[in-house]
């Protein structure tokens, strides 16, 4: 994010604060998180700022440690103290307008003082057929509060509250000019940058490993389909009967990163036990050539059989061992028989550390 479109961006922030949304499932995208608290508290800052590219974090900002700090080293590499020192300046600066913004809002739905959240996510997208997208969303208390509509240069406001706003950037005419030229100009160019700097990270391709079970109870059985170290972050799994895609009945989780920067992600599916081989777990991802298919094969009773029939003969192998051992001792002359355990006869122990009876 350059100097110049942070100061269009806290001109924005400074009228008024959009959903906290989640990673573009686009080639690339460039996401900026703000969320500010009225009421903050230790752990939980008055304002805290997150930017990534195609779902990774690079940047972070927190009124409690006033730094802007890089968190990819594909960032770092290409970046100066300067530059930081700037976008620090920067994100204290709209501290203070956030907290304007708070007082604003609460005032006007008049509330009462404690803590009242404000949001805002603004970025674009690089599409696959080289056309672009950007969006600008604002959100108070949880909720849909406004957002920018760069083609038409309006806003849609969710409530009689952000009507106001609505009207008052929509009257000021620089608010959405300035918005829609940083979306659709300088947006791109810095993710174009940011892309070109971390292209060994964000356009590698790791396959998901995937793994079915199922669990039986109260005559239900419940598939899971489990996807783990896959990148990039988007992925569709879904459960199929017959073919056909069970949209309703799949239940699915949040897609979440791992330790190592890949991702997981599951879904499931209540089904009648005799009906199980009708069902299969479908896995698209960029990764993989063509969508994968998975069915639940549970563990063949004939397992556990096999490995406990193995430790028997084992067993008795090691049993006949020692009997043998034990009788060429009793044919050997006295001295040998009464050798001392730590001497000579030590060397034996070792041919023989596998039965436990010697």
């Amino acid at each position: 994010m350059g100097p110049g479109q942070a100061g269009a961006l806290g001109l924005v922030l400074g009228l008024l604060l959009g959903v906290l949304g989640g990673a573009a499932s686009e080639p690339h995208s460039l996401r900026y998180f703000l969320t500010a608290v009225s009421d903050p508290s230790p752990g939980v800052p008055q304002l805290v700022t997150m930017g990534s590219v195609d779902g990774e974090v690079f940047v972070y900002y927190d009124s409690e440690t006033r730094r802007k700090e890089v968190r990819a080293d594909w960032i770092a590499a290409h970046t100066d103290q300067q530059y930081w020192d700037r976008q620090t300046e920067t994100a204290r600066r709209n501290e203070q307008i956030f907290r304007v913004g708070l007082d604003t809002l609460r005032e006007r739905y008049n509330q009462s003082r404690g803590s009242h959240t404000l949001q805002h996510m603004y970025g674009c997208d690089l599409l696959e057929d080289g056309s672009i997208r950007g969006l600008d969303m604002y959100g108070y208390e949880g909720r849909d509060f406004i957002a920018f509509d760069k083609d038409t240069e309006t806003y849609t406001a969710a409530d009689a509250g952000a009507q106001i706003t609505k009207r008052k950037w929509e009257e000021d005419g620089t608010v959405a000019e300035q918005m829609k030229y940083y979306l659709e100009n300088t947006c791109i160019e810095w993710l174009r940058k940011h892309v070109s700097y971390g292209k060994d990270v964000l356009e590698r391709r790791e396959r998901p490993e995937v793994r079915v079970s199922g669990m039986e109870a109260n005559k239900i059985l419940t598939l899971s389909c489990r996807a783990h170290g896959f990148y990039p972050r988007p992925i569709s799994i879904s459960w199929l009967k017959d073919g056909v895609v069970q949209e309703q009945e799949t239940q699915r989780g949040s897609t979440v990163p791992n330790s190592d920067g890949t991702y997981h992600a599951w879904a499931t599916i209540d089904v009648l036990p005799g009906d199980r081989d009708k069902y299969q777990c479908r896995v698209e991802h960029a990764s993989l050539p063509q969508p994968g298919l998975f069915s639940w094969e549970p563990q063949s009773n004939l397992i556990p059989i096999v490995a406990g029939v193995a430790v028997a003969v084992v067993a008795v192998i090691a049993a006949l061992a020692g009997f043998a051992v034990w009788k060429s001792k009793q044919g050997k002359k006295g001295n040998d028989y009464n050798m001392a355990p730590g001497s000579d006869g030590g060397s034996n122990s070792s041919n023989t550390g596998s039965n436990p009876s010697v």
